[in-house]
Order: C-alpha cells, then structure tokens, then sequence
C-alpha cells in the first residue's frame, strides 16, 4: 500500500533521541523544547514561538489568551479538521460557522463580509479585567463575535489582506489555525504571522512531525510569556509548588522536540519535494472529471496534502484502494457533526457539502518516490 501521509525520518532525529535519553532531559524541559520553539518561530518570521503537547492545545490557549470567553462567538470555516471547532468549544464558545469558496475550498471571505454587514453591530463591553473592549455583537441573540480562526485549508491560503480588513473593519481578533500550513506565504509573508496569535500542528500526517506536538507563534512578549506560563500548570515558583491562575498541562516534551529540531533542519527540502510531487500530479492526472485546488496568485502553499475533487469520489476510493494506493475522504463539514449542527451557519448553496461529497486525498509523504507518484496517477487514470 502506498501510504498517504508519514513522516520522513531521515536526518538527526536518532541523534538528537539519544542524546535526550544519554542525558536524562526527556520530559517537559530541556534545551530541545526552546530550539524548536525558536527554529519554528525564525522560520515563520515571528518574535516568539511556545511548544504545546499538540495543535489542538495550542489553538485552545491562543483563543483563550485572546479573550474569548464562555458566551461568545468565534467565527470558523465548516470545512476543516474537528480541532478547530472543538478548541472553541473548550472555551465555552461557539462556532459560529462560514461556508467555503468552492474552488479554493478556503473560507468565503464575501460571503463572511456580508454576512457581518448585515447580521452584526458594534458595541463596547467589559472584558474579564474590567477593561473597555470594542467588539461586533450578533444581531439574533446580541452575543459577541470576539475572534475568527481562519483555517488554512491543506496549506493554502484565503485573500489575507480582505480578512485582515474585515477584522479591522468589525474588531474581531485573528487567530490563525495554521496547523498544516507551515512552509505557506501569502505575499512573502507567512502563514501564522497575520492573527494575534498563529498555530502550527506537529501531527504525525503533517509536513514535519515530532509525532504530536504544536507551536503557537505570536509577535507579542507579553502574550508569549502568558501563554508559556498557562501551558506549564501557571507554576510561579521553580522550586515550591505555587500556581496563580487554572493552567494546563500543555507542554512539549524535550524527547519530541528533539524530533521536531530534526525536522525543521529538513524542512526545505520537504517543502521542494511537495511541490514536484503536486505539480506531477496536476499535470499527470488526466480527466475533465478531475478538478484541484484553485491556488491564489498571492499564495505560495506547502503543498501538504493533494487532494482533488472527484464526481465519483466513493468509486474511485474504493478503486485506489483495491490497487494499494491509500487515500481518505475530506472532513465531514462541522455543520453535519452532531455537536455542531445547531450553531449557525452562514451559507449560499452549501459549498462545503459539495467540497466533502467530491474529494479525496492521495499520497503525498515527501518519502514517495518518483515511481509511487507515478504509480499513483497510473492507477487514477486507470479509473476512467
């Protein structure tokens, strides 16, 4: 079988192991922890870069650092992993969900700007710190949208400069879900870098992997500092046992972040390696049936993942399948979960159904060889 999605451990990842395990530094401290955090944060073109356990936990703290609150609104596309919305949930919001462009599959930035247009006003209130706070509160049930989590959907990027004007426009605070997008610029300037905060997963299908892991990246001290602190249990004191606030254990650990240095050692050749294995793709696949991604002139991708759209998704699966080529359907849209198909849903002919209905994703590990690629596409065009 042709695997989908791994890691490619080809560097100094052993090394690095051993010396964690030669030392003793295996746990939630150690050099490696700061390194990586340090190298994905250079790389992205932060100031700061904090390590958590996974992407999920480092969306959680950002949306919590960033004010959101039990009651509120976080705006977030219906087609993206489930981390997304669950991250808003565990803040005691809700996702306040926005249909997706049909060829970019990124989040609809007309559809969210009228939407707001119409739906929203503009009103101050106090946050937990009795400070005035500027802020759009829906119309329906005058709650407030406090943050949008635009998700970089398969490492491609929405129109940044129409979303940051949106959120200027209407005072909601961006927090990038840049879980798969590590290695994507839009205008030069990379993804993550836009929000208050960014977010990076580490997962094991991802572009680098330390086999779970997150980082978040912001270009404020201060925040960095919070979120440092809250994600190591909020402990004042290096030696007794004191705490000023609820933390969590969401740290990195050394052994993983050793992993994690490994691979951003490698991480441009992977990024060279997506990009032959997308553009054989795109020009080896054959049928008017198949249609990819649509990538914006301004958007320079990661390539994570290919992924096409295909009317006959559940035969050519089963097809890809059958002849040992591993592929998976898209996520379900967040609006058909059960958690989630109350909260509101902004949409003009459902586009993230179409999106779900019609895709799929091939392998795509920077470990294929030219010959699995191939393999690949004379399977596909087999089908028809």
């Amino acid at each position: 079988m042709i695997p989908l999605s791994i890691p490619n451990i080809a560097g100094n990842e052993w090394k690095y192991v051993k010396d964690c395990l030669d030392t003793g530094w295996v746990s939630s401290v150690g050099s490696y922890v700061t390194q990586f955090e340090n190298m994905v944060a250079d790389f992205a073109g932060a100031k700061f870069g904090v390590a958590a356990m996974n992407g999920t936990a480092a969306l959680h703290i950002a949306l919590e650092l960033s004010g959101v609150v039990q009651g509120d609104y976080v705006i977030v596309p219906n087609i993206t992993f489930i981390a997304s919305c669950n991250s808003v949930a565990y803040t005691g919001a809700t996702p306040l969900l926005i249909d997706v462009d049909e060829e970019t599959w990124q989040m609809d930035l007309h559809l969210l700007e009228n939407f707001l247009d119409n739906n929203t006003y503009i009103e101050e209130r106090l946050n937990e710190f009795g400070e005035k706070e500027i802020l759009s509160f829906y119309k329906k049930d005058d709650k407030p949208i406090s943050a949008i989590l635009p998700v970089h959907v398969l490492g491609n990027m929405c129109d940044m400069d129409h979303l940051v004007r949106i959120c200027k426009k209407y005072h909601i605070t961006m927090v990038e879900d840049s879980t798969e997008a590590l290695g994507s610029n839009y205008k030069g300037r990379h993804a993550g870098t836009f929000g208050q905060f960014g977010t990076f997963s580490f997962n094991g299908n991802k572009i680098i992997s330390t086999g779970g892991g997150g980082v978040i990246v912001t270009n404020d001290e201060g925040l960095a500092k919070r979120a440092k602190h809250i994600t190591t249990q909020a402990k004042t004191d290096p030696f007794e046992y004191n705490h000023d606030q609820i933390g969590y254990n969401y740290r990195l650990v050394n052994i993983l972040a050793a992993i994690g240095v490994a691979q951003m050692e490698q991480l441009p050749d992977f990024l060279i390696r997506k990009k032959e294995i997308d553009r054989r793709y795109r020009e080896g696949l054959e049928s008017d049936d198949l249609t990819f991604q649509k990538v914006g002139m301004d958007v320079i991708p990661n390539n994570w993942l290919h992924t096409m759209k295909v009317k006959q998704q559940r035969p050519m699966i089963k097809h890809l399948l059958n002849n040992g080529v591993q592929c998976r359907p898209f996520w379900v849209p967040m609006n058909q979960l059960e958690m989630f198909n109350d909260v509101p849903y902004v949409t003009e002919g459902d586009k993230a159904n179409e999106v779900y209905k019609q895709c799929i994703s091939i392998p795509s590990s920077t470990s294929l060889t030219d010959q699995q690629v191939e393999e690949v596409i004379k399977v596909i065009n087999a089908f028809y």
